[in-house]
């Protein structure tokens, strides 16, 4: 793998080496002779390694008792010249395989049966979602050979995972508040409206999260989701308060601008007062856990920041436009009925 300038190390299990005999059969060979080439294996394995004779209880404990062979290779010259019982008779093991000592991984990692290795990288950024690409774009190029694959792991895949999960609270989160304002506004246009407010402040938390340099991650989706909460009991203040001017009998223009100028300041306050106390948090200023808190700060100052001016211009002319077409097509209807009676 070529060098990245986002990381700072990158290590493997398959790093670590140490020395081991390999014996690799010839399969023409030991068939000629009779054998396999697990059969080869198991008459070395049974001639190296200590016989189980049987168990033995002491105390309650069962034990397994081997008696070791004295007579086993210790060495890979006896290992070459040992004898292998074959249908042409005894023949040294180098006739059926090679012997050889090799360097090999100091430990096996399988994974539901497949061998696995591992490749640990540390990245010099706090950009995990950059690092992880410039690492997909590199495993992209790799020719690897037939049968082996590669994929990302560890941090960057919880953080999909995470996102992923995150993601779907959001939706969930929007569906529930559409839910809960559909039952108490009794209708199903009112809500939409209201549910405008949120891609304004994603927008405005997204923006000002590029300005600022700080890379997206969990902390930022944690933020949009307190968003969702904030910035639509802001447009539900607004409408409701238009929702009582029009059951006293105001028209929805004189009701949507007395609304919006009575609950202008109420708004800012609040939104002024959240941004204020989110600013030590957004300049860093919380020690080691500004990793989390700084953005989540971010993200919600810059939604606040959007979804408040915007939800002051822009809800109350949807608003207008929505209900003065239908506060006209009512007025049509009860023309007509006048006029036919």
């Amino acid at each position: 793998m070529r060098d990245l300038d986002v990381t700072q190390q990158a290590e493997s299990n398959l790093s670590e080496t140490q020395p081991y005999i390999a014996i690799q059969v010839d399969r023409e060979k030991a068939a000629a002779a009779g054998l396999s080439e697990v059969a080869v294996g198991g008459i070395v394995a049974e001639a190296m390694l200590p016989a189980s004779i049987g168990s033995v209880e002491i105390d309650g404990t069962t034990l397994r008792v081997y008696i070791d062979n004295p007579d086993a290779p210790t060495s890979v010259r006896e290992l070459e010249d040992f004898v292998i019982p074959t249908l042409a008779g005894p023949q040294p093991l180098t006739a059926l395989a090679t012997v050889e000592e090799v360097d090999g991984p100091a430990s096996i990692s399988t994974q539901r049966g497949v061998r696995t290795a591992t490749v640990s990288i540390t990245p010099d950024t706090a950009d995990i979602g950059t690092a992880s690409a410039e690492v997909q774009t590199e495993l992209d190029a790799l020719d690897l050979p037939d049968g082996v694959t590669a994929e990302l792991g560890g941090v960057t895949a919880q953080q999909s995972d995470a996102f992923q999960q995150l993601g779907l609270a959001l939706l969930a989160a929007i569906l529930i508040v559409y839910t809960v304002m559909v039952a108490t506004f009794r209708s199903l246009r009112q809500p939409l409206l209201l549910l405008v407010s949120v891609p304004f402040a994603a927008t405005g938390a997204i923006l000002l999260q590029l300005a600022s340099g700080i890379p997206l991650g969990v902390a930022s989706i944690i933020g949009l989701l307190m968003l969702i909460g904030i910035v639509v009991t802001n447009a539900i203040v607004l409408v409701d308060l238009v929702n009582q001017y029009r059951d006293r009998g105001l028209g929805v223009v004189d009701a949507v601008v007395h609304g919006a100028s009575r609950r202008l300041r109420p708004i800012l306050m609040t939104a002024l007062a959240t941004i204020f106390a989110l600013l030590p948090m957004a300049v860093g200023l919380t020690g080691h856990s500004g990793f989390i808190s700084q953005p989540l700060a971010i993200v919600v100052i810059g939604g606040l920041i959007s979804s408040t001016v915007l939800t002051l211009v822009v809800l109350p002319s949807l608003y207008t436009l929505v209900e003065g077409a239908r506060e006209r097509r009512e007025a049509r209807r009860a023309a007509r009925a006048a006029a036919a009676a």
